[in-house]
């Protein structure tokens, strides 16, 4: 992690709860579904087909998850072609963990490796409320631009 990233987040990487934020290719599928659960992403259409939870990690640029002990308790990842764009995505904890500092810790690991692979352009569309999250941890607003979303 980089001095500015410790700076941001006003902890380190290695914080002292016993959490553990690490690269992962693939996850347990009653783990993931709690946290998209817990995050508002899992509908009952979710419940029909929820092997596609599976894919996620190993299909992503790449996936971080934070761990204490063997329990995923929070999640975040990266879509991107390597080079020049990414997308954080998918960033959550659980409830229970929630304001400990542990969400940004998620973020900082991400846009590290992203730094790491000299990919510049990097954006998320943050939940409504989220803004002064992201800010803290270097993020602005895009002005002029609008996210849509395929409903064809």
């Amino acid at each position: 992690m980089t001095s500015a990233t410790k700076k941001r987040e006003g902890r380190p990487q290695d914080a002292d709860d016993g959490v553990e934020i690490r690269p992962v290719r693939r996850t347990d599928r009653g783990q993931m579904i709690r946290l998209y659960r817990e995050a508002g992403w899992w509908g009952p259409a979710n419940d029909c087909r929820p092997a596609f939870v599976d894919k996620i990690a190993e299909n992503s640029y790449y996936f971080a998850g934070a761990f204490r002990g063997r329990e995923m308790i929070g999640m975040g990842r990266v879509l991107s072609d390597g080079i020049s764009d990414a997308y954080i995505q998918d960033v959550t904890v659980l409830r229970d963990y929630r304001h400990r500092g542990i969400g940004g810790r998620i973020i900082a690991h991400l846009l590290d490796k992203l730094r790491a692979d000299r990919v510049e352009w990097i954006g998320l569309i943050g939940e409504p409320g989220t803004g002064n999250f992201y800010k803290q941890l270097g993020f602005d607003e895009m002005a002029g631009s609008v996210p849509f979303i395929y409903k064809g």
